[in-house]
């Protein structure tokens, strides 16, 4: 799951090139803006039928914390 994630991740950065790692915080990429962070919630909502609301989603830093909520939320 991490690797689709990640895989996405990229795609929706336009950074295909680039390397991502859980530790990395992804609003320090250098694409990131607000586009990218609707486009963002939109994919995980897409992808992983996840909805985050925008309020818990400026509390989450790494990628990693994005993948814990999407496990954490198919849990419920």
């Amino acid at each position: 799951m991490e690797q689709k994630f990640i895989e996405l991740f990229k795609e929706v950065l336009e950074a295909e090139d680039q390397d991502v790692n859980l530790t990395d915080k992804f609003r320090d990429f250098d694409n990131w803006d607000s586009l990218t962070n609707l486009s963002l919630i939109a994919m995980i909502d897409d992808d992983f039928g996840v909805h985050i609301q925008h309020s818990d989603f400026k509390n989450l830093s790494t990628i990693a914390d994005l993948i814990e909520t999407i496990k954490a939320k198919n849990k419920s």
